[in-house]
């Protein structure tokens, strides 16, 4: 078992998944990118998680804290331009993974975020980030272009002409820029970051599971087709719904005015 990743389990279905190479700012190899594909995918499977939040390892004493620093050069230095081809394929695989997954997926930003670190937090659903928390597509500095979705999803998130700004200037942007341009959802004082992250994951963890799910698929894909498309996959995701207990369940708890429990069913 990699131990790159490191994995935590609430009793109320949260999944915490930790980047961990902090002596490295948590930089992506090889290791890592394919232990995180493995361990979103299969969570897929497990009808008990409803909810990923993604943070960086603590740093070591002395040290910036760093949500993911980006690829491994010192890695990159070591490989071939066949298995860089691979790695990079690797990491988009990766993150379009992390974007389907069935569930709904945080990052917590607690630090350092450049290249692959802010292509992964492009592929959560929702960001969160500390004061401390620096954001960046740095890779034109480095003579390449982001390779794992950042110059489609950034564009999505906050529009095509400043995303071009932010990837072909590889300018790094603090967190309260990236609140102003819509790149994270909310800047939270480093330490009650993880409290904070908990929070907004427990208002979507109270609902029910099925149609937050449902809601993500209509999300994620209609946003990519026309407004007539998009209409009819919302529709067929609702249909989904209708037939579940949870729905039944939250009618009768209205009703007797008192909390549903919700069972993913």
């Amino acid at each position: 078992m990699s131990t790159t990743i490191l994995q935590e389990r609430t009793d109320d279905g949260k999944l915490i998944l930790t980047l961990n190479r902090p002596h490295a700012m948590n930089c992506m190899n090889f290791e890592m990118i394919e232990s995180l594909e493995s361990i979103v995918r299969e969570s897929n499977y497990d009808m008990s998680i409803r909810l990923i939040l993604v943070k960086g390892a603590d740093p070591p004493e002395g040290k910036k804290p760093s949500f993911s620093a980006g690829a491994d050069l010192i890695e990159r230095l070591t490989l071939s331009e066949d298995q860089v081809r691979r790695f990079i394929g690797t990491v988009r695989n990766t993150m379009i993974t992390v974007e389907n997954s069935r569930v709904p997926t945080i990052a917590v930003i607690n630090g350092y975020a450049f290249g692959g670190g802010t292509e992964l937090a492009l592929a959560c659903d929702l960001r969160i980030a500390s004061t401390e928390a620096l954001m960046g597509l740095t890779e034109t500095s480095l003579a390449v272009i982001p390779g794992g979705g950042g110059t489609q999803r950034l564009s999505r998130i906050i529009g095509i002409a400043k995303a071009k700004e932010l990837i072909y200037t590889a300018r790094r942007i603090d967190a309260v820029t990236a609140l102003k341009i819509g790149l994270v959802n909310k800047v939270s004082d480093p330490k009650h970051l993880m409290n904070d992250a908990l929070e907004l994951a427990g208002e979507i963890t109270r609902n029910g599971p099925v149609a937050v799910q449902q809601a993500k698929f209509a999300l994620n894909y209609g946003s990519e087709c026309s407004i007539g498309v998009a209409l009819h996959i919302e529709s067929k995701a609702y249909e989904i719904i209708i037939p579940t207990e949870d729905r039944m369940e939250a009618l009768k708890a209205f009703a007797e005015k008192r909390k549903p429990e919700f069972k993913g069913r």
